[in-house]
């Protein structure tokens, strides 16, 4: 039986402009961007370092291009590691007000469904000029930082240089390497001195999650299906899976987001940070984690969350993402708020740090955008580019428009898992009870891991229960799935 072709790029689109993005670049900013000139001679100028002889390097997916930032560390003289994390000077060329500028504002972040990518700056800046791909030099913010023996952070300095990436490698490939599966990457060993220098960018991973663990980061993993795509249909849904290089960067970025807000507010400058509020709805944190044989305290620890989410990982791996989704919802998300020195800051309850912004990614996010050209107004001895109103608006928006772009993705998940099952209606799948309320009740199956909604013999299932179900119906145009029960798991 012949399927009808579903466009998800056009679904994509569409899907873009009904959350209030426009996915196409106005002419004046597709004429603007084109008549930007790389400086393939980059001149040093006063307070600018020239890093270029470094060994650089970038960890990301393998089909990114979009490249906000590279790592470099040197073991210090008392057990210290030096690290030092150049970010892109996307500010260089993308000037505040210019309709690039307004445009990546509106927008306010790049938006990834799958078969598609919304880059929030034109590909000739975000996957060119200013990209620290290999083989060019770039501009470029240097955020430095040590880290001690114990994993606590020593912020550093914060300064202007011009880099070269000497290395653009893959997280699945680092990754297995570093956690000992595969051997040493080809790309890895015929570079001099980058098999010693990831080795000691991963003993500082090690060094900064074990100090974040301590103080209580919650340890969390809800899988997120990547679209694989062969630019027309959906080839299959793979699970991102968290790995020591993805890891890495985490770590290396936090610090480096914190190190930024140390400096901001050393200068007394009024700025915009993501905070993860202390949660709303502990109670019932508390009673998902007594259904577990767990007593959580009263009143909202960190810690103690964190120490129940750690055992029920090793207990139950196969439920641990569900348990990490409901735990995220319980908590609430992320959001930008302005903050002004000298008050007292709202903190992220999720990675156990009191002062965190979003600065690493300019390329991607526009509050990062923001933070940079609020740090750069410190070096060259300007005015703040930003006024306090103004920040307060920034946050309020870009809040609204990181919220929608999860609901983009989110429904592009939806949509590609309908377009994949399609051809395999009436087949019977294994999965978990996700959900089972008044709303619905919901099932992610194992493989591929997609959810739909239980639309026959529902009532008694609950949350967490293995089942099997029949695939009944698939509709990517509104991204629903819908299912059978058939029996437990393991039942016949």
């Amino acid at each position: 039986m012949k399927h009808q072709h579903v466009d998800l790029k056009s679904i994509a689109w569409e899907t873009m402009e009904r959350y209030g993005f426009t996915p196409r670049f106005p002419r004046e900013v597709i004429h603007d961007t084109n008549h930007l000139s790389p400086e393939h001679h980059i001149k040093i100028k006063k307070g600018v370092k020239d890093l270029r002889g470094l060994l650089w390097s970038s960890i990301d997916n393998a089909d990114s291009e979009d490249l906000d930032q590279i790592e470099f560390v040197k073991e210090g003289e008392h057990g210290e590691i030096h690290v030092k994390v150049a970010i892109s000077d996307v500010d260089h060329y993308v000037t505040k007000n210019s309709s690039i500028d307004n445009h990546a504002g509106h927008n306010g972040t790049s938006v990834y469904p799958g078969i598609v990518t919304f880059h929030m700056l034109p590909d000739r800046l975000c996957k060119g000029i200013t990209s620290l791909l290999p083989g060019q030099d770039c501009y470029a913010i240097i955020i430095e930082y040590m880290v001690l023996p114990d994993g606590e952070v020593r912020p550093g300095d914060i300064y202007r240089g011009v880099v070269r990436n000497k290395a653009k490698l893959v997280y699945e490939e680092i990754g297995d390497w570093l956690e000992g599966k595969i051997s040493v990457p080809s790309r890895v060993a015929e570079t001099d001195g980058l098999k010693k220098q990831l080795e000691l960018q991963n003993e500082v991973a090690v060094r900064l999650r074990s100090h974040r663990r301590r103080q209580g980061a919650l340890d969390l993993e809800t899988l997120e299906a990547h679209v694989v795509s062969d630019g027309e249909t959906v080839t299959d849904l793979v699970i991102q899976e968290q790995n020591a290089a993805r890891c890495l960067i985490e770590e290396f970025m936090v610090a480096a987001n914190g190190t930024m807000v140390a400096f901001l507010e050393n200068a007394g400058l009024p700025m915009i940070q993501r905070v993860v509020r202390v949660p709303k709805y502990w109670e019932e944190i508390r009673l998902v984690a007594a259904k577990f044989g767990e007593k959580l305290p009263f009143n909202p620890d960190a810690k103690s969350l964190s120490s129940f989410l750690i055992k029920q990982r090793e207990v139950d791996p196969e439920r641990f993402p569900d348990l990490s989704l409901t735990v995220v919802k319980l908590m609430g998300s992320g959001e930008y708020v302005p903050f002004i020195p000298g008050k007292t800051p709202i903190g992220h309850f999720a990675l156990a740090v009191t002062d965190y912004t979003h600065g690493t990614a300019p390329n991607r996010r526009y509050v990062d955008l923001i933070i940079q050209r609020l740090i750069k107004s410190v070096l060259l001895g300007t005015k703040s580019p930003y006024h306090v109103r103004e920040l307060e608006e920034k946050a309020e928006w870009l809040s609204g428009r990181e919220k929608a772009a999860n609901k983009v993705e989110r429904f592009m998940r939806k949509s590609a898992a309908a377009v994949l099952l399609k051809p395999r209606i009436g087949e019977t799948f294994e999965g978990f009870v996700t959900g089972a309320s008044e709303k619905g009740t919901y099932v992610r199956l194992i493989r591929p891991p997609a959810e739909g909604r239980v639309m026959r013999r529902e009532s008694g299932l609950k949350v967490g229960q293995k089942v099997m179900v029949k695939l009944l119906k698939t509709d990517p145009y509104n991204g629903h799935i819908d299912f059978e029960y058939l029996h437990d798991a393991g039942k016949v």
